[in-house]
């Protein structure tokens, strides 16, 4: 299998050539628009260290089910317009956090433009959980 790749990358050598020039393209494209991800073990230490703020962008009944401690809940969808209750943490890292990681890169770049630290937990809620760390209700 790998002797077929080689044959076909040396025989493709523009394409093979071009396929690793935009695969990186959008890999620093990406890495670029959204904040960067941190573990659990981060997010506790800032946490607990007073840096941070954890804001859970979920729907409010995925939030009611189980969140992180002492974390803020704007649901995705209303974050545009509820922005502004985040200005008193200012000074703070904002760290974002949703299911899987879906919608926090893209709450991280807004963040970001508006002047925030935003930063988010790598996984989302389904990483915190498969740390066995707790969640409240």
């Amino acid at each position: 299998m790998l002797a077929k790749l080689i044959e076909f990358a040396t025989n493709h050598y523009v394409l093979s050539g071009s396929f690793v020039v935009l695969l990186a393209l959008l890999l620093a494209h990406e890495l670029r628009r959204s904040g960067r991800a941190i573990s659990t073990r981060e997010l506790t230490t800032m946490v607990n260290g007073g840096q941070a703020v954890v804001l859970d962008v979920r729907a409010t009944k995925d939030f009611s089910g189980g969140h992180i401690v002492d974390a803020l809940n704007i649901p995705y969808e209303k974050l545009a317009s509820r922005i502004a209750e985040l200005e008193k943490h200012k000074d703070k890292a904002i760290i974002v956090v949703d299911s899987m990681g879906q919608h926090a890169g893209t709450v991280c770049r807004d963040l970001q433009k508006a002047g925030f630290n935003a930063l988010k937990l790598s996984g989302g809620i389904g990483t915190w959980r498969g740390d066995n760390l707790p969640l409240v209700k």
